[in-house]
């Protein structure tokens, strides 16, 4: 009879390993780092997690690579050598790609984040109306394996990778997105691209034209000597928002200045939000009240209320 996967130990210890940043608690800080666990959670995961808690803290993981469409690692068990950990979710294809930039570069909102380095919660929706959710909306989208013994998915090898990971995506969210098939560089490159061409900006000077060429190509050691006459000047910045606009005397405008352009309503207007700003907000609820699965659980069940008709 050959021995139960209990039968091996406690695990070999590890010199260098990948610790978790965090000691005790929940793990994840970032908004998509915990979403990302509790939509593993929702799963009915919970539970199976935790076996890998204890993992990632005392640096039992290796190694662990982020491409598009999978997440290898390896993770140091009871046997001599570590146990390959492999988890697959599918990335989107190009034409899907270009339809998510094109929605994220037409509005400066999420430009300007990305561009900053950060993902706004509203991300999430953006992904979901183009048809591509941002994270697995079930369990059966992650492709997990484990080189160990133990029959369990997942096993705690593949829960300490799975904390590992929505820790490298709190130190780097845009490991998220190059699961799913874009990579940081190309992502922003887009963007800038799609971005410049909405705003129909001119092209920014040449190198040689910044060190201040000469007409025949040679350039001046003394420093910029600037354009030749006639040479049209690019309109940029503050100039370029401006450019265009009617001239305007300072003497007529002045007694209107403290007026509103249009007639303000009779009452404040009321903001209209999204059922799950709320759940934002407040962040996952204690274990004792359900943990971050139920946040999830009342996500889903606010989204299901908000599409009943009224009747």
């Amino acid at each position: 009879m050959s021995p139960s996967f209990d039968d091996y130990g406690p695990p070999r210890r590890v010199e260098g390993g990948l610790r978790a940043r965090s000691t005790r608690g929940a793990i994840g800080r970032s908004w998509w780092s915990r979403r990302f666990l509790e939509v593993l959670e929702s799963f009915a995961l919970g539970s199976r997690l935790t076996r890998g808690r204890a993992y990632a803290r005392r640096g039992q993981v290796l190694r662990l690579d982020v491409s598009p469409g999978l997440v290898t690692a390896e993770v140091q068990g009871s046997r001599p050598q570590p146990y390959p950990v492999r988890i697959g979710l599918a990335a989107y294809p190009e034409g899907v790609w270009r339809r998510i930039e094109a929605e994220l570069a037409g509005q400066a909102f999420f430009s300007a984040r990305l561009l900053a380095g950060d993902l706004p919660a509203e991300l999430e929706e953006l992904f979901a109306a183009a048809g591509a959710p941002l994270f697995p909306t079930e369990v059966g989208e992650l492709a997990q394996r484990c080189g160990c013994p133990d029959f369990a998915v997942p096993c705690k090898h593949l829960a300490a990778t799975f904390y590992l990971l929505a820790e490298a995506f709190d130190a780097d969210p845009f490991q998220l997105l190059h699961w799913r098939g874009r990579a940081r560089g190309d992502l922003l490159a887009r963007l800038r691209a799609l971005r410049g061409t909405r705003s129909g900006g001119a092209a920014a000077p040449s190198a040689a034209g910044a060190h201040g060429t000469t007409s025949a190509g040679q350039t001046d050691a003394a420093g910029p000597a600037g354009p030749p006459v006639g040479t049209p000047v690019p309109v940029l910045g503050a100039a370029r928002a401006l450019a265009g606009m009617p001239a305007v005397d300072p003497a007529e405008e002045l007694d209107r200045f403290w007026l509103s352009p249009v007639a303000l309503p009779d009452r404040p207007p009321t903001l209209d939000t999204g059922p799950e700003l709320l759940l934002r907000q407040l962040g996952p609820p204690d274990p004792e009240l359900g943990g971050p699965g139920l946040a999830e659980r009342l996500r889903r069940a606010y989204r299901a209320f908000g599409e009943t008709p009224n009747g």
